[in-house]
């Protein structure tokens, strides 16, 4: 839990009595490898906090290709927060890319956050506005070639190049497992 309040306190101060009472709202999730946090087809019902872990963004395209839009990992706020706060179905998963260690906030704890702290409102827009921006997709630019999309991913993810399955880079850069290979093969 010091990780998280750690990291809510860059967005604003909290007393003694406001962080007690997050942490007393929060509650652990150990999610294994390739289970969902949310899934596409379901409402979302919460908020998670990544202690330890890596999370994806992911959905179908019309061809049923499995598409990853965005990873998530250590120390960053994850959910699909439009569906979330719209109450309405979702059309992507968050799936574990590893073993993942979460603090989590049902929904009605979340709110009930807004209604007990003085300023949360705005600690909590400053939080999902940068969980937004992670999963956007800021990643590859398909106009560049392969081995530019990997070098920049390289660059941007240094810590998932070793932490989550090739498949999963091969999807986020838009190349099969087999040019990845190839084009890590020829980095070395």
């Amino acid at each position: 839990m010091e990780e998280m309040i750690e990291y809510i306190l860059q967005f604003g101060n909290l007393n003694k009595q406001q962080t007690e009472l997050i942490t007393s709202k929060g509650q652990i999730l150990q999610l294994k490898k390739d289970a969902y946090f949310s899934e596409a087809g379901r409402i979302p019902k919460q908020v998670g906090f990544v202690v330890e872990g890596v999370i994806r963004g992911c959905y179908y395209n019309n061809k049923g290709e499995e598409i990853t839009r965005c990873f998530i990992s250590d120390r960053s706020l994850v959910c699909d927060y439009v569906n979330f706060e719209a109450n309405t179905v979702s059309s992507e998963y968050l799936q574990a890319c590893t073993d993942c260690h979460l603090i989590i906030f049902p929904k009605t704890d979340w709110e009930e956050l807004s209604y007990n702290i003085v300023g949360w409102d705005n600690i909590r827009n400053k939080m999902v506005q940068l969980c937004m921006y992670q999963k956007s997709r800021k990643g590859p630019v398909i106009s560049q070639d392969a081995t530019s999309r990997y070098l920049e991913f390289m660059e941007n993810f240094p810590s998932l190049i070793n932490r989550i399955p090739l498949s999963y880079i091969a999807s986020y850069l838009g190349v099969t497992q087999q040019s990845l290979s190839r084009i890590r093969k020829n980095i070395r």
